[in-house]
C-alpha cells in the first residue's frame, strides 16, 4: 500500500506541473530602449536591453506549492530614468494552470493582459497595472 501511495504521488505530481510565461514587450515611442531584469526565489536572469518592437520571454516551471513569483525591473532609455519594479508574475496555488503574463510598456506606464490560454485573442483585459516611477 505504501508503494502505491508513492506512485500514485509521483505520477500526479509529474500530470499536475505547471509551467509559467512571461512577457515583456516594449512598446515606447521615440526609439527609446527598454532594460529589463528580472528575478525569482531560485533564478536570477542576466538584464537585457530590447528596442521598441521586440519583447523578451521568460519561460519556467512553477514550484511544487504554488508560491512562485517573478519580480521584475523596467528602466526606459537613453537615461533609464524612469523605471518600475513589480511582481511579474504570481502563481496563487498549485492548481494554478499556466498562463501567460503578458507585459506591455507604453509611455504613459505599463499594461498587462494575463492570458487563460493560447487561444485568447485580442487586447481584451488588457489594462494599464503600474506607471513609471520618475
Amino acid at each position: 500500500m505504501n508503494n502505491l501511495s508513492i506512485f500514485l504521488c509521483v505520477v500526479f505530481c509529474m500530470i499536475s506541473h505547471v509551467y509559467g510565461d512571461i512577457r515583456i514587450a516594449n512598446e515606447l515611442k521615440f526609439n527609446k530602449y527598454l532594460w529589463i531584469s528580472c528575478f525569482s526565489g531560485d533564478d536570477r536572469m542576466e538584464p537585457v536591453i530590447k528596442k521598441p518592437g521586440e519583447h523578451h520571454r521568460i519561460y519556467f516551471r512553477t514550484n511544487f506549492w504554488g508560491t512562485t513569483r517573478f519580480m521584475c525591473t523596467l528602466r526606459q532609455g537613453p537615461n533609464y530614468r524612469h523605471s518600475q519594479s513589480f511582481t511579474a508574475f504570481k502563481q496563487v496555488s498549485p492548481s494554478d494552470r499556466g498562463t501567460l503574463w503578458d507585459w506591455r510598456a507604453r509611455e504613459n506606464g505599463i499594461y498587462l493582459k494575463v492570458w487563460e490560454d493560447e487561444f485568447s485573442q485580442g487586447e481584451t483585459n488588457m489594462h494599464k497595472a503600474f506607471d513609471w516611477i520618475y
